[in-house]
């Protein structure tokens, strides 16, 4: 089985517990407006430098940098959408876990369903799955499609299912100024959160444009090109909304 893949990093830190060794996947078929990897897109990649490679052959090349993943490290898949590789995901953490690696998958949970053949695929892939890292974009469905091109209702079932058999979250929210920074949907999004019990971490991450020369390079319009950062009290706002701070 073939995994089709848009770059590597070998001492990631932001993607999971620990030192991690990070698979950026690619295709994804969403389009996040504030999306920082739009070469990830498009499903084919040959203008991103795309390319085939094995379970085994990746796995291979993420074992040479173990020694410095210490107790909490081990392999991210993000992307692009790692649930758009079902098939290649199940075989790669599948042998990850039997090597010892804590795995962990960052995704938006576009792909998800409960119907067959898929949900049986991702049952397996939960039971060589640590760990996921996931976004609630918005919690409203209508400004969730303005924002994504897709709506929830899949996503935020997601959700429900990874609570269903405690499988350890992990959410981040992006916080963009006249999108999500918007109190009623903060308070909405905490009080889905408190309906959850497998949630371990929620991270608030602040907007910025410094993809920005990404999409002019792609050719790509950037929606959010006028939007700035939000305010460190928008910020702070946010985090005591999700329970972040007190």
């Amino acid at each position: 089985m073939l995994g089709r893949i848009n770059k590597l990093e070998t001492f990631g830190s932001v993607d999971g517990p620990g030192v991690r060794f990070v698979v950026f996947v690619q295709g994804c078929p969403m389009r996040c407006q504030f999306c920082h990897n739009p070469e990830t897109w498009d499903f084919k990649g040959d203008k991103a430098g795309a390319y085939d490679i094995s379970a085994q052959d990746l796995l291979k090349k993420a074992l040479r940098y173990q020694s410095y993943w210490g107790k909490d490290g081990g392999i991210t898949v993000s992307g692009g959408e790692p649930l758009a590789q079902m098939d290649f995901m199940i075989e790669f953490f599948e042998a990850a876990k039997a090597a010892g690696v804590h795995t962990c998958i960052d995704t938006s949970g576009v792909n998800f369903v409960r119907n067959e053949p898929y949900f049986g695929k991702f049952k397996r892939l939960m039971d060589a799955t640590d760990l996921l890292l996931v976004d609630i974009k918005n919690i409203d469905p209508t400004e969730h499609k303005k924002l994504t091109g897709h709506d929830n209702k899949n996503i935020l079932d997601m959700f429900r299912y990874l609570d269903e058999i405690q499988k350890p979250i992990w959410i981040r929210h992006v916080l963009v100024p006249g999108m999500s920074d918007n109190d009623e949907l903060l308070i909405k999004t905490r009080e889905f959160i408190d309906t959850l019990h497998n949630v371990e971490k929620i991270e608030v991450l602040p907007y910025h444009a410094l993809a920005l020369a990404k999409y002019q390079d792609l050719g790509i319009d950037y929606a959010l090109k006028d939007v700035k950062s939000p305010s460190p009290d928008r910020i702070e706002n946010a985090k005591k909304i999700l329970g972040i701070l007190p």
